[in-house]
């Protein structure tokens, strides 16, 4: 289960952690209005993408939602990357919209590993993650990939409801009931 390239994952507290990681290429997934983390003046050369969209699963009328054009931004970063990159992905708290985000890309540049191989390796770097569905939703379908990611991140979901519970009301408070539901069969 090695991943095609090294993967950090973390939120923006963490940013300072990192600065002398060596990182080659960092995916900085920030809410609209949020200021650009003063972090990466510490940081070396690097390439950068910097992604901006609330974490939410379906429109709403006073956030953003992640877009389609945000996915093919993504994955047009994503195919820069080589075995020898170092990857950092930060959101506001390094579990769902980094999550998913970087599941694409190792499902990009690995397509012969399996979505749960894939969620799996995540899980091993950051054990916290939930993956905003809807991202997992479009890239899926970007890259070909039918139904396997959604129904690994069913699985994915579901392990992390049995090994806290209490992921289920954090997850419905933030009207994101929909990746619950999925994790409960519905």
């Amino acid at each position: 289960m090695t991943l095609p390239f090294k993967v950090t994952i973390c939120g923006l507290t963490e940013l300072h952690q990192h600065s002398g990681a060596q990182v080659s290429h960092v995916l900085s997934i920030l809410d609209p209005e949020f200021p650009a983390p003063a972090a990466f003046a510490a940081y070396g050369a690097h390439e950068k993408l910097e992604l901006r969209f609330n974490d939410i699963i379906h429109e709403r009328e006073t956030l953003r939602a992640p877009q389609i054009e945000h996915v093919e931004q993504l994955l047009g970063f994503g195919a820069g990357l080589k075995a020898d990159a170092h990857l950092l992905v930060h959101c506001h708290m390094g579990i769902s919209r980094s999550t998913a985000s970087t599941a694409l890309l190792v499902a990009q540049a690995a397509p012969g590993m399996e979505a749960a191989e894939i969620f799996s390796a995540l899980r091993q770097i950051r054990p916290q993650i939930w993956p905003n569905l809807r991202i997992i939703e479009m890239g899926s379908e970007r890259l070909g990939r039918g139904g396997s990611m959604v129904a690994a991140l069913r699985d994915l979901y579901r392990t992390q409801i049995e090994l806290d519970p209490g992921w289920v009301e954090l997850i419905r408070a933030e009207d994101r009931g929909r990746e619950v539901d999925l994790a409960m069969g519905g």
